[in-house]
């Protein structure tokens, strides 16, 4: 596999510096990316770099992926109007260490394979590192003008952020650059890759290399992942769309890529999987007959889901996303973890009522017109109930005397009220 090809129709290519392909095709190749361990977990938006190392193993070569301790410790200037909280070594530690069990799922980190992925963390070399050694070894090397020629510089310099810029900041791309040039040295490292916001950083770093060791080093971006209306990708209203389950459960991971735009679905199946250029164009073909089933954002949503998190977790998302479509879903409710059925029955109107009376049993009559108002009348409930048209629980109830215990609760604390076909109402026990 030709990693340059493959990452061209795949629409992953920004920028490519002269030579690169030709270094690709002339021997096995390590190439670094590096990643921010600003939290204890990867997000979507850093998906993009976490493929293009995936596709990187998959053409033969070598990929490590950079956990920017350091760097992270200063806050990268690319694309921010303001610095950002600065972290502590135990908490960069906790950081890397998760993000490396994330990125196993996409990476070979484990076989004796010449191109096995490794991981590396650039405070293990910079922790050393006097200033005085520093501003010497490297500093001398990368004229000011080479620095301030850079956008990320000259943005935050130009007044477009009130806040301009600090000295730390400044020297970010020094020590990415230095970054570049230990892993030139050690590992014999001679690309890098990234975001195209990082190409001014990056080739400091080839720079840095030319000029204190003579060696040729290149650089390869991406674009940023935009959405079709020009939107932000990967962010929702409620924030990131994170990959660790305790920050977005995989209900709401699957939601997430079942529900882009049809412009986009089409983009992110080529950016976000290994599926093969035939397969992906089939799909195309099959929406463009249909759009209305769906077939690239349903096949995206799998491929990303159980990738991330597990054909077992995909197949319970799915499951459960059809619990407001079927009518056969009781047995779903009732195996669904509490986020899940929070997740999806989000909106829908909610009424508390007391633990004690379910626990004791009540008429369901009393319990969806006195204890909770889903229903404005008892002979309302009663005529609609006759013609079919009440559950609980996903369960058609003709009875409307039928007595609701503590063993109906789904999740130990929740009764779900369905009025006609599409009115929900979320009972919880307390």
């Amino acid at each position: 596999m030709n990693f340059i090809e493959e990452l061209t129709w795949r629409g992953m290519i920004h920028t490519v510096m002269p030579g690169t392909e030709e270094q690709l095709s002339k021997e096995m190749t390590t190439a670094y990316l590096g990643i921010d361990p600003t939290a204890d977990s990867l997000h979507i938006g850093h998906l993009v770099g976490v493929m293009m190392l995936k596709h990187f193993q998959r053409a033969g070569h070598k990929p490590i992926a950079l956990v920017g301790g350091a760097t992270g410790m200063i806050g990268d200037p690319s694309m921010k109007s303001q610095e950002r909280k600065l972290l502590d070594e135990e908490t960069l530690r906790h950081n890397q260490e998760a993000i490396k069990q994330q990125l196993a799922k996409f990476l070979d980190f484990d076989s004796d394979a010449p191109n096995a992925a490794e991981l590396v963390n650039n405070y293990d070399w910079m922790k050393p590192f006097s200033f005085l050694d520093f501003i010497r070894d490297v500093g001398k090397h990368i004229t000011v003008n080479y620095m301030m020629a850079k956008d990320s510089v000259k943005k935050r310099l130009s007044g477009e952020s009130q806040q301009g810029m600090s000295f730390t900041e400044f020297s970010y791309q020094l020590v990415q650059g230095y970054d570049f040039l230990t892993l030139y040295k050690e590992k014999n490292c001679k690309l890098q890759l990234g975001g195209s916001d990082q190409w001014g950083n990056i080739t400091t770093g080839t720079e840095l290399i030319r000029r204190t060791v003579g060696g040729e080093a290149y650089a390869l971006t991406c674009p940023l992942i935009t959405k079709a209306d020009g939107t932000k990708f990967g962010k929702t209203e409620s924030g990131n769309v994170w990959l660790d389950p305790r920050y977005t459960s995989p209900y709401k991971f699957y939601q997430f890529w079942l529900n882009v735009a049809d412009d986009d679905a089409e983009k992110y199946i080529k950016i976000f999987t290994e599926l093969s250029r035939e397969e992906i164009d089939e799909l195309v073909a099959l929406q463009a007959q249909d759009p209305g089933q769906r077939p690239l954002q349903k096949r995206l949503a799998k491929e990303i889901t159980t990738m991330v998190h597990s054909a077992e977790e995909y197949e319970a998302a799915v499951e459960a996303s059809q619990i407001l479509f079927s009518n056969k879903a009781s047995e779903t409710l009732h195996k669904i973890d509490e986020e899940t059925l929070l997740a999806v029955f989000e909106g829908v109107p909610q009424f508390e009522v007391a633990l004690a009376d379910i626990e004791a049993g009540v008429k369901l009559v009393d319990l969806l017109t006195e204890k909770a108002a889903v229903f404005p009348s008892k002979g309302e409930l009663r005529k609609l109930a006759q013609g079919g048209g009440v559950s609980v629980n996903k369960e058609k109830v003709t009875d409307v005397n039928v007595t609701v215990d503590a063993q109906m609760l789904l999740n130990g604390k929740y009764i779900l009220a369905q009025k006609g076909k599409k009115n929900y109402y979320l009972l919880i026990a307390k």
